[in-house]
Parts: C-alpha cells; sequence; structure tokens
C-alpha cells in the first residue's frame, strides 16, 4: 500500500494540484505579489484623492474614506468569523492608530493637496521613516549606525531640495502652509510608529483595523460637519466610483493585504518596499494630472528615496548584529 505522504514529499509522485496544472505559491511569492499589488493602489491613490477633492471637501472625504473602509472590513469579519473586541490592552493601539496614522494623517494629506500637486504631496507624506529614526534617538535613546546617520542627513537634504526658494513662491501662504501640513503628518505617523515598536497589543492588527478606523470616522464625522457643514459630496457617478477606490480597495484591502505580506516578508524588504508608494504616486500624476517634472523635485525624490533605503539598511545591520548566532 502507498504511503499517502508521498504526494506532499516530493518524492516523485504527482500531487493532485500538481496533475491538475495548479501551481501551488510559496508564502514568499504570495507575500510580493500582495504587497506589489498594494503598493500600487496605494500609489495610484494619491492622484486619485486630488481628483476627489474636486467632488467633495477634504475633511468630509476623509470622513468618506474611513466609513467606507471600516463598513468594508466589519463586513468581511462578520461573514469570515474573524470579528473580534478589542480588549484593554488594545487601547493605546486603538487610539494611536486611529487618531494619529488615520485621522491626522490622512486629513492633513487631503487638505494640504488641494493647494499643491497629488505627486509631491506623496513624497513628502512619505518621508515618515526619516522622522522615526530622530524621534528615537531623542524619545528612547537608541543609538544610530551609520548608515542610518547618513540616510537621515541624506533625507534632509531631499526635503530642503524641495523647499528650493527658486521652485517655491514664498509669497503664496496656502502652498507654504500645505508643504508643512504633509511634515506634519509624515510626523504624526512616525510617532505612531514608534508607539507601535516599543507596545503591543492582545489582538492582531487585522483584527484591530475595524475599530481603528472608525475612531478615526467619527471624530472626522464631527469636524466636517462642525467646519465644512452638510455633506459636500456632489454624489455624482465619479464622486462614488472615487469613494469605491480610497475606502473600500485603498484603505480596507490594502490594510489587509500589507499585513498579510508582513507575515510572509522581513520588516526590512517591506520598508524598503514602500518607497515604491511615493514613486508611483509620483509617475501616475505625472501621466494622469500632466503634473511636472522640476529638476528640484527629481533630485529631491531621489535624495529621499535613497535616505530611506540607507535608514532601512542600517536598522537591518543593527537587528543582525543584535541577534545571537544560530
Amino acid at each position: 500500500m502507498r504511503n499517502t505522504s508521498d504526494h506532499c514529499s516530493g518524492t516523485g509522485v504527482t500531487s493532485p494540484q500538481q496533475a491538475m496544472g495548479v501551481t501551488v505559491f510559496s508564502n514568499r511569492t504570495k507575500g510580493v505579489t500582495l504587497l506589489v499589488v498594494a503598493i500600487l493602489i496605494w500609489g495610484a491613490n494619491w492622484p486619485v484623492m486630488k481628483s476627489g477633492l474636486s467632488h467633495i471637501t477634504p475633511i468630509w472625504f476623509s470622513a468618506a474614506r474611513f466609513v467606507t473602509g471600516a463598513a468594508t472590513l466589519f463586513a468581511l469579519q462578520l461573514l469570515t468569523g474573524t470579528l473580534k473586541l478589542p480588549s484593554r490592552q488594545d487601547i493605546p493601539l486603538l487610539l494611536s492608530v486611529g487618531l494619529l496614522q488615520m485621522l491626522a494623517f490622512t486629513v492633513l494629506g487631503s487638505i494640504a493637496m488641494a493647494e499643491i500637486p497629488a505627486g509631491r504631496s506623496a513624497v513628502l507624506a512619505y518621508t515618515t521613516p526619516l522622522w522615526v529614526t530622530p524621534a528615537a534617538v531623542f524619545f528612547f535613546k537608541e543609538r544610530l549606525s551609520r548608515s542610518q546617520l547618513f540616510g537621515t542627513l541624506l533625507g534632509i537634504v531631499g526635503v530642503s531640495m524641495l523647499f528650493n526658494p527658486l521652485a517655491l513662491d514664498w509669497g503664496d501662504h496656502a502652498v507654504m502652509k500645505a508643504n508643512l501640513l504633509l511634515l506634519a503628518a509624515s510626523f504624526c505617523w512616525a510617532l505612531c510608529i514608534l508607539h507601535l515598536r516599543h507596545y503591543k497589543g492582545k489582538s492582531s492588527a487585522y483584527q484591530l483595523a475595524p475599530w481603528q478606523m472608525c475612531i478615526a470616522a467619527v471624530p472626522l464625522l464631527v469636524l466636517a460637519h462642525m467646519i465644512e457643514g452638510p455633506f459636500t459630496g456632489d454624489g455624482s457617478r465619479s464622486f462614488w466610483e472615487i469613494i469605491l477606490f480610497v475606502g473600500p480597495l485603498a484603505t480596507a484591502f490594502c490594510f489587509c493585504a500589507v499585513n498579510a505580506a508582513s507575515m510572509w516578508l522581513s520588516t526590512t524588504s517591506m520598508s524598503s518596499a514602500m518607497l515604491g508608494v511615493p514613486i508611483v504616486g509620483l509617475l501616475v500624476s505625472v501621466i494622469t494630472l500632466g503634473e511636472h517634472m522640476t529638476i528640484s523635485l527629481t533630485i529631491g525624490v531621489v535624495a529621499i528615496a535613497g535616505g530611506i533605503l540607507f535608514v532601512s539598511m542600517g536598522a537591518r545591520k543593527k537587528t543582525a548584529s543584535a541577534s545571537p548566532l544560530k
């Protein structure tokens, strides 16, 4: 009698999946695929959000994004039986991610994009790793490697290039304010990352996501009504197509995709790969919105991308040197 374990032991016996021509993908392949899809969607989301601001005001837009994103995840978790009430230990993470990463980052970015191009917005918003490093030194007394120090300085040079005096209209206070709002949004996300690094909850990121989106959506709904008045969406077909893209797809799906990918890929690979988001956002904005690639913008993008890459490499070396030999 043939041992049934031969079907999956690689001893020459053809498995049912192989006999049917079905390819069994490795976890790494699935992780890379999900991450690439998420990066493409998140990058394209910046020009989509820019277009959305012609149909709705910024705070209502941010509220609609998290209302639809939360509704999608709640429905998915109810259908799959994975919905879970957060524990008391999860509350700090609920507040940190919900208020800093989701609410503050998104609403500041939406307000800023009303004044400046989507591609530039994406690049400035994704300077987050550059602020994580000095904040970790200041607040948590972490020591920097040479790569991290060089990467941080290179990234700061890149940000400075985006504030090139010859490329900016310093008399336009709205534009200057928008650029500073994006840097503030990036810093809020950096604070959230530091919190996540040094505090662990009981539930998974996927289980907490819909509750965190609710924590972002509720105050956004209140703020939108107080500041912008009644709902401002024009109800057009384009408006609903944009809402469905930024809510269920760019928020709910991408969060799940990145969360799944993070289980199969290293942290360094994830952080380095996320450099693709602002690059995709910038390229899609140039192609679809006709935005221009100036010399200062190009140099700034390259410097910021290189800076974040060096910071990620430095963090990887530090982790490797701290790990015991196996």
